[in-house]
């Protein structure tokens, strides 16, 4: 059964305005029956003004005087002509518009770190085709020479939950199935630079020596 849709107003007004038992009401609006008792002590929902279901459409009046007489049926919502809301099918996030060029290098990150993600995971985490992933992955992606590594956590096209998530479940299926992890590839770090010190006497450069000279 749905629900009011706005049930804690839709409350405040059954408890006002008919004899309808706690439990009858708590069942309708789906909420706890301790919380329907709350709003008739003035404990909860204060300052909250009551909704007629019946003006809104999602009662019927002879729905209300059926249940008042008869403490052990349940209310049933009226039939609506109105379209409901159209359940998100499982598919590619969504993603903005602005953030849509960030996606292969969101990509590339997690196949140079998480090369235990399947295709189809990177692809429920930010939103894209294998077909791109695939690309990313082979450097045949139109624009290759540009994709840069990045976290795509840090790029918003993923949660940092979700990411770990699907690491945790593909680390798991590979264990299960007796699969040894490829190493995550290491980019090698430059060493710093070496600063001159124009102060420092004993400078090789003072000597005019080049840097790193024996």
């Amino acid at each position: 059964m749905s629900l009011p849709l706005m049930p804690k107003a839709t409350a405040v007004w059954l408890i006002d305005n008919t004899g309808l038992s706690f439990e009858q009401i708590a069942d309708f609006c789906g909420l706890h029956m301790l919380e329907i008792q709350g709003i008739a002590d003035g404990e909860v929902a204060m300052g909250i003004q009551g909704m007629d279901p019946v003006t809104s459409g999602e009662l019927t009046r002879d729905e209300i005087v059926r249940c008042e007489a008869d403490p052990k049926a349940k209310l049933k919502a009226a039939k609506s002509d109105l379209p409901q809301p159209v359940k998100r099918t499982k598919g590619p996030r969504y993603t903005p518009v602005a953030k849509r060029q960030d996606k292969p290098d969101g990509i590339a990150w997690l196949v140079r770190h998480h090369p235990e993600l399947k295709d189809s995971q990177i692809a429920r985490l930010i939103g894209t085709t294998k077909t791109t992933i695939q690309a990313v992955r082979e450097r045949t992606h139109w624009n290759s020479p540009n994709i840069r590594p990045r976290d795509p956590v840090l790029l918003g096209l993923c949660g940092q939950v979700d990411l770990n998530a699907a690491v945790e479940k593909a680390r798991k299926a590979a264990e299960k199935a007796g699969i040894t992890l490829p190493k995550p590839e290491i980019e090698p770090e430059a060493p710093p630079p070496v600063a001159s010190d124009p102060d420092n006497p004993f400078s090789l450069e003072n000597f005019g020596l080049p840097k790193g000279g024996n």
